[in-house]
Parts: structure tokens; C-alpha cells; sequence
């Protein structure tokens, strides 16, 4: 199974080691974006492993390095490409040559540029890597472009902005095609590409006839009434007469930018395997599957980034029993790096407590001198033992972390009440009882939840949400009362009233008929709080058996025949319950197993958003369907993050985390649209640093002529303080170089690894 960091990784260390100066170390120049996606899958020291003497960032103070060779590693931007012109222009240069490596590819007016500047003589080699994406997990990435849920879903302010936020989602349309390109590109694909043509009608500034966001109502004015709710009505007319969506056009654009890559690079399609199925791309959207961001999930790394404080859902901050019985704050990093994390993290809490406790009691059991008659029991029982392991501190701290994090969990599940919570949750989402029957008591299970003062409001909205999407819309009255029985205040009544703006119907009439919607597949596995499915699954059983509706998720183009379809669907085994079978899907291969089996790839990308469950899903369906299922969004939702972005939907996100003043312009001063440089030389541009303070100096003492010279000291100026180059590592390495430069002369295409 290929890992994305992997790939990424050994993209950025073949660029590396094809730097091989004359004189064997060389210099790594860097920004402060480039620098983000090379920390995510190499540490600092591996870098400098590499024959790197230094690593700078191209926006500080930099020395000249005589006699070295500097390596960039930049975003193409027009303020880079100037750095590095100015490096190569004095009458001392800061380096002997440049060997450019760009995160994506560099446009051909900024190339002309650098090749008729004074840098030319200087340049060593150029490529393109590829890499402007963020390999968060083995099989999940993102483009990191929270802002764009509400770029896609809000409704213009005034009838005067439409064309203005029409752009704007062109643009980020434009930048989130780029990017799945270098994902693309980096895995050596060349994809079929199907798309989600949704339901309902076009959302936000696509609508066909955009309206214009409305005041924000007064405290009394009945706000509870979904002062939008009118927009999710049903419209007449087929798929194809709806107008735009968002992944159709994100679909088209990806196809566009293929086609330019392929076209300049005509040797790239006949890099694929042989015998190797076509790769798939499915591009859909957060409107799909509207009930995944409010369901309590009982997996590990879902409920533990639901329930748990953890930074970008990687950084866990705990207490940590030391060797001589002290606490110590930690932080724990959650990543692919963490193998006892990789085995668990899809796996039910309770399955997840069972493991770590296996574990470690084998773990005890390997360790004769361990001073125990009996094996941990329970949780508490671990937490204990472990204060008495000094000895094995990496294993301590592992366990550590994950005991506490699941104790943490358990314990929140109680104290709020989420067995109640989730029955009711799973009965909605599912539209039906654990017995497969109608759930015909509803109201009677949700009201004394809504009435209980001791459950948080965002539980609540999380009822009432999935209650409202179960029925397909409810009276005026009814939410009313919802509401009242919450006692929500008046921005949960925004996040809920704001459905509507995500194609949800809201508000339901007399003579509304039920739309179609698309069914989840069965459960896995045994437990009751945990039957729904993310539609995910659903769109890819139903692609690998051939049943995908062809009318609601199209292909752009080349659609397989029947037959193709089928012969791809032969080996694909029925999912097996995570309960009764083993996460073999968590584990390393064995050696010489599977190692020249053949899977077809999906790549699945959710725009505006994608949740854990979904991420979950993409791997457990890997193992079942094998296949290459890799999964990438904007970014990834947790059930809260979704709720505080639904308050500020209808405003353009302004309070927002990831928007805290709202949608900007994407003008110029012309009032014309931007050009896609001036986009992203503003996205990724970096700061000048300050002028370098200028050497101190000594005042200049009067001579004394009173007063005879104390020995030791002497008058007159002091010497310049020394000025030296701000970088962040500095490290001489013992590895050697090997291989030889070869000079490069002027080609567009030439350069490369």
C-alpha cells in the first residue's frame, strides 16, 4: 500500500541528493511555506543528514558563502524568484551556484525573468516537485484551505457581489485543482475523473439566481423562522439543466489541468504500470453527506479529536507519570510515526482499550523481572503498572499517552450522557432502530434529552440537526419548539437555520414530497451507537459493482464500458465486521506477502470539508474492496469546528476560525478579477525581515590628562560587534557526496530530476 508521506518525502530527498556540488556540502535556502511541507515528513536533522551545512530562510539576513552551492526550496512567487535574482546580482554574490526546487511548478513569465537576469550564469538546475499539498496521513491529504467553506456556501452580501463571489470561487477552485494535480503528479497518475452532481439546486453565489444574504433579524422577530429555509425548496427540472455545483466545476478544472501536463510532458503517460487498472478520481462535496459532521463517532482517533482538546488533530497535551512518581505536562505528537496510534486509531473504543491492554500485558509478559503476579485488568490498572517501568521510557510514554486518552474519552462519554445521545443520533442518520424497524418514538427519546439542563447546547444542536434531516424538513412550529425545548441560543439557532444554505431542507409545508435520497450501506459491525455509514461507502461499493448511478456521478470523460467496469469489480470480497476480524489493515505486510499484488487506486476529494468517519472509511474500504484508497479535502471537520463555521455561514464567515473578518475581495484595483499570480504571490508571500542593526560602537573616551592609565585597560574605540547570517540549523555533516554536476543551459524543459 503506498503511503503519501512516503512519496512525498522521497520526492523532497531525490531533490536533495541531486544537489552534488564540487565542493560536496551545499545550502539549503528555504520559505517559511516551503518549510512547512518539507517539516511534515522530514525532521530538521534528517535534512542536514544530507551533506547540508545550513539551512536558511531567504527572507533573513544571509552572509555569503564563498565557495558553496545553495540549494532553494521555494514557492514559486514573484517576490522568491526577485530574492533570488538579488542573491546572484552584487558584485559579490551569496553563493558560487542555485539549484531551484519549486513546491509547484514555476510560471513561464517568472522563468523568462530569472534565465535574463544576472542569476542565469549562476543556475545549476530547476525542477518542479510537485509537492504543494499536505501529506497529513498515509492515505489522507489536504489542500489546507478551511476558508473555502465559505467561499462555496455563502450567500453574497448584496446583488452587487455575486460577480465578485462568483470569482472568488473560480479562484479557489483554481488553486484546489492545482493542488490535486501535484497529488496527481507526485503518485504518477492519470486518472478517470468522476464527479457529485448533488440534489439540490446550486448553493451560494452558483445559484442560478444568487440572492442576496438578508439582515440579520432582530432578537424578536421570530428568527427561528430559517429566513432561508425557502431556498432549499425543490426546482423543477433534470441534473443536467441545474446549473453549476462546485464539484463539477472543481472536476472540469482538474481534467483542464491534467490535460496541460500531459500535453508538456508527453512521456508521462507511458510511465504508468503495466497491467495496473486505471486510476479513478472521484470529486465530490460536504453537501453529500450532511449527517457524518454532527454523529458522535465511537473509533478512536474520531471521538478522541471530538471529545478531547487536539491541536489540529495531532497535538494532545497530558499529564505523564515520570520515573520517580512525578507528573509532567506533555505533548504527544498523534502521527504516522506512532505505530501503537496506526493499529487503533479506526478502531472502536472498546476494541481500542481491549488492544492496549493485550498489549500490554504482553509486553509485561516479555519482561520476566517485571514484579507483578497478575496482567492489567483495566485502565486504572495500567496507569498504575506503568509507574513502574523507568526502565522502558519509550514504551511508557506510548502507553501513557493512549491510556489517558482513552480514559479522558470514557470518561467524557459518561458524563455527558452519549449513550442516550448517540441512540438517538444512529436512529436518525440510519432512519432506522437497531432492530431494523421505522423509529416510530423519536420525539419521545429526543425531547427529555433537549429539556436536560446538564447537556451541553452543542449536543443538542447535534439532535436537532440530524432530527431535522430525518424528517427532510419540519414545520415552522415544530423547530420552534425544538428550540424552546434547547433552549438554544440565538447563534445555534444560525448554525441550524443555516442547513439550508448546504441544500438541506429546513422548512417543511404541506404537499413537500420526500426527495430521493441515497442509502448507506449495512453496518459492520455489532454495536448499536455505532450502524451509520458514511455515504462514502456507499459511492465506492456501488462504483466497484458497477451500480453507481452514471446520471448522479457522471464522468468527465472516457467512461469505461460496462464491461471494463465489471472486470474490475471481480475481486472485490463483502466488508468484514470490525468486530469478529482482525485490523489487518492497521498492520505492516509480511515480508514477500502481497508484495507484487496489483490494486487500483481511488482518490477521493471532498470539497468543503471531509470528517474522520470518512477518513475511516477510506481505509477499511482498501482492505475489504483492495484497493489504493486515498482521501483529501480542504481540510478536515470535527463535529464542534463544523457547528462554530455554520454560525458564521450566513455572514460570510466573519467570526469565524478560519476567516475571522470575513471573505475578502478578490479584485484588483482595476475592479477586474485578480490574475492567479497576484493570488498567489499573496497566499504565500513572506516579509522582508528589518534592516540589520547597524554595529555598535564605543563611545570615544577624553583622554585623562589628571589621572595615570589603570593596568588592564585600554582607551579609544571598541571593536564591531559581529553581524551574523540569522538561520535557523547549522550542523557540518560527515556524510559525503557522490555523483557529478553537470552545467545546464537555457531550456524551458530541460531541467528536472
Amino acid at each position: 500500500m503506498i503511503s503519501l508521506i512516503e512519496t512525498v518525502r522521497k520526492r523532497f530527498l531525490d531533490a536533495i541528493r541531486s544537489v552534488n556540488p564540487p565542493g560536496r556540502w551545499k545550502v539549503v535556502v528555504i520559505d517559511e511555506h516551503a518549510q512547512k511541507l518539507l517539516g511534515a515528513v522530514m525532521k530538521n536533522y534528517d535534512v542536514l543528514q544530507e551533506n547540508v551545512t545550513l539551512v536558511e530562510s531567504i527572507s533573513s539576513h544571509r552572509q555569503p558563502q564563498p565557495g558553496m552551492e545553495a540549494m532553494y526550496l521555494l514557492m514559486p512567487t514573484t517576490k522568491n524568484v526577485d530574492r533570488i535574482i538579488h542573491d546572484f546580482s552584487g558584485a559579490e554574490t551569496i553563493y558560487d551556484g542555485a539549484h531551484l526546487f519549486f513546491m509547484d511548478p514555476l510560471p513561464d513569465a517568472l522563468f523568462t525573468r530569472l534565465m535574463s537576469s544576472p542569476a542565469e550564469p549562476f543556475m545549476r538546475q530547476l525542477s518542479d516537485l510537485y509537492v504543494n499539498y499536505r501529506a497529513i496521513e498515509a492515505q489522507v491529504f489536504s489542500v489546507h484551505a478551511p476558508h473555502q467553506f465559505f467561499s462555496f456556501y455563502s450567500p453574497p452580501p448584496s446583488m452587487s457581489a455575486i460577480a465578485s463571489a462568483r470569482a472568488r470561487i473560480e479562484e479557489d477552485l483554481l488553486f484546489t485543482a492545482k493542488g490535486i494535480l501535484n497529488v496527481i503528479v507526485s503518485l504518477g497518475d492519470n486518472p478517470l475523473i468522476r464527479y457529485y452532481i448533488p440534489e439540490h439546486p446550486p448553493l451560494g453565489a452558483l445559484a442560478d439566481q444568487a440572492q442576496p444574504a438578508r439582515a440579520t433579524p432582530s432578537e424578536g422577530s421570530g428568527r427561528w423562522r430559517g429566513a432561508l429555509a425557502s431556498s432549499s425548496r425543490d426546482s423543477a427540472g433534470d441534473l443536467a439543466n441545474r446549473g453549476e455545483y462546485v464539484s463539477k466545476k472543481l472536476a472540469f478544472m482538474v481534467q483542464h489541468e491534467l490535460d496541460e501536463y500531459i500535453k508538456a510532458n508527453p512521456d508521462y503517460v507511458k510511465t504508468e504500470a503495466p497491467g495496473k487498472p486505471r486510476t479513478i478520481l472521484f470529486i465530490t462535496e460536504r453537501t453529500m453527506d450532511m449527517a457524518a459532521p454532527f454523529l458522535h463517532e465511537f473509533t478512536y482517533q474520531a471521538m478522541a479529536n471530538d471529545l478531547l482538546r487536539i491541536e489540529n488533530g495531532t497535538h494532545y497535551r497530558y499529564k505523564f507519570q515520570s520515573a520517580v512518581g512525578t507528573y509532567e505536562d506533555k505533548t504527544a505528537v498523534l502521527s504516522d510515526a506512532d505505530n501503537v496510534w496506526t493499529e487503533i486509531r479506526h478502531l472502536h473504543m472498546q476494541e481500542t482499550i481491549n488492544k492496549l491492554m493485550q498489549d500490554f500485558n504482553k509486553f509485561l509478559e516479555e519482561h520476566a523481572g517485571f514484579n507483578s503476579n497478575e496482567g492489567a485488568t483495566s485502565v486504572n490498572d495500567m496507569k498504575d503498572m506503568l509507574a513502574s517501568l523507568p526502565q522502558f521510557q519509550e514504551q511508557r510514554e506510548k502507553f501513557s499517552l493512549h491510556i489517558n486518552m482513552a480514559q479522558e474519552c470514557m470518561d467524557i462519554f459518561a458524563k455527558r450522557k452519549l449513550t442516550d445521545v448517540a441512540s438517538v443520533e444512529q436512529n436518525c442518520a440510519t432512519g432506522e432502530t437497531p432492530e431494523g424497524k421505522t423509529p416510530r418514538t423519536l420525539v419521545e427519546e429526543m425531547v427529555p434529552l433537549l429539556d436536560d439542563s446538564a447537556l451541553s447546547n452543542k449536543d443538542k444542536v447535534r439532535i436537532i440537526a440530524l432530527y431535522v434531516m430525518y424528517r427532510q424538513g419540519v414545520p415552522d412550529e415544530d423547530r420552534r419548539r425544538l428550540f424552546e425545548h434547547a433552549r438554544l441560543m440565538l447563534s445555534e439557532q444560525d448554525a441550524l437555520n443555516a442547513l439550508a444554505l448546504l441544500g438541506v431542507r429546513v422548512t417543511r409545508v404541506p404537499g413537500d414530497k420526500d426527495r430521493k435520497m441515497m442509502k448507506q450501506k449495512p453496518a459492520d459491525d455489532d454495536y448499536d451507537l455505532s450502524r451509520f455509514q458514511p455515504l462514502l461507502k456507499t459511492v465506492l461499493m456501488d462504483h466497484v459493482a458497477d451500480k453507481l448511478d452514471a446520471d448522479r456521478f457522471p464522468y468527465v470523460r472516457n467512461a469505461p464500458p460496462p464491461a471494463a467496469a465489471s472486470a474490475s469489480a471481480r475481486p472485490v470480497q463483502a466488508a468484514t465486521s470490525l468486530r469478529s476480524a482482525k485490523p489487518g489493515w492497521a498492520k505492516a505486510a509480511k515480508p514477500g506477502v502481497g508484495r507484487n499484488e496489483v490494486r487500483q487506486r481511488f482518490l477521493v476529494f471532498i470539497a468543503g470539508g471531509m470528517t474522520y468517519s470518512e477518513m475511516r472509511t477510506a481505509y477499511q474500504l482498501s482492505e475489504s474492496l483492495k484497493k489504493e484508497i486515498i482521501i483529501g479535502s480542504s481540510h478536515i471537520y470535527t463535529p464542534e469546528q463544523f457547528i462554530e463555521d455554520l454560525k458564521a455561514l450566513q455572514n460570510g464567515g466573519v467570526g469565524s476560525k478560519a476567516l475571522p473578518n470575513g471573505l475578502q475581495s478578490v479584485e484588483n484595483r482595476n475592479g477586474e478579477p485578480r490574475s492567479y499570480q497576484m493570488a498567489y504571490d499573496q497566499k504565500y508571500f513572506t516579509k522582508d525581515p528589518p534592516p540589520p542593526p547597524r554595529p555598535a560602537t564605543a563611545p570615544i573616551q577624553q583622554p585623562n590628562y589628571h589621572s595615570q592609565s589603570t593596568p588592564g585597560r585600554s582607551g579609544g574605540l571598541a571593536p564591531p560587534l559581529a553581524s551574523p547570517a540569522q538561520s535557523s540549523l547549522s550542523l557540518r555533516s560527515s556524510h559525503s557526496g557522490v555523483g557529478e554536476v553537470k552545467e545546464k543551459k537555457k531550456k524551458r524543459h530541460f531541467f528536472g530530476l
